[in-house]
């Protein structure tokens, strides 16, 4: 007897939910070795290149301590003649967009 198309169609719903079971299982490996060998090696997120750490502040090691940036004023890197600002984080402001919409490039506006 022949499948019907919605028996196909069930048939891949069911492989596809346990492909990604097995997905899932494999991942959660692959993410345990790379814990273990970080741990083993002292691997930072610097070393990674996961991070605007310097080099030379992730090897101090492990266990040194490192300042925190306060959550106060972020630094300005680009500015307009209106004094509009923006550090370079998040969403652009709207000034900026229209700006560069206009023709305009970041390094105009560097500070």
């Amino acid at each position: 007897m022949a499948k019907t198309y919605e028996q196909v169609m069930r048939q891949i719903d069911s492989l596809k939910a346990e492909a990604e079971k097995l997905r899932r299982k494999e991942v959660d490996g692959v993410i345990e070795r790379i814990r273990d060998a970080i741990k083993f090696y002292g691997i930072t997120a610097a070393d990674l290149g996961l991070s605007g750490a310097t080099k030379a502040a992730a090897t101090r090691g492990p266990k040194a301590k490192r300042a925190r940036k306060s959550k106060g004023t972020a630094v300005v890197k680009y500015r307009n003649d209106s004094g509009g600002t923006w550090g370079g984080l998040g969403k652009r402001p709207q000034w900026l967009r229209d700006a560069l919409a206009a023709g305009k490039t970041l390094d105009d506006f560097k500070v």
